[in-house]
């Protein structure tokens, strides 16, 4: 028999909150302190995987595919708009060199 953990709504729904407020905090504090905006970022992220809550797409966004570190836009990441027939976003990671895509639909 295998053990679940059921989260409770509430438990969920104050994780979510924090993890949101610990996001806006890490990107207000890029240029300021990068090293705390990676601990914030590296605390939602760690609250994300305790209580086994998928992050929401707009948070989620701010980590790097590769090496999984915070990136804000404009400080340690470079963002800019593809030019092919598909329609994307290019963001590189300045920590590791990594550049990926996403899709814009149309």
């Amino acid at each position: 028999m295998a053990l679940e953990i059921i989260v409770k709504p509430a438990v969920r729904k104050l994780a979510m909150e924090r993890m949101q407020i610990l996001i806006q905090n890490a990107i207000s504090n890029a240029r300021i302190d990068p090293e705390l905006s990676q601990r914030q970022a590296l605390l939602a992220r760690r609250i994300s995987t305790r209580h086994k809550i998928r992050m929401p797409y707009e948070l989620r966004m701010n980590f790097c595919k590769k090496c999984k570190s915070f990136i804000a836009p404009g400080v340690n990441s470079r963002i800019r708009l593809g030019r092919a027939s598909v329609k994307s976003i290019r963001i590189s990671c300045y920590l590791c060199g990594h550049t990926y895509r996403k899709i814009i639909s149309q």
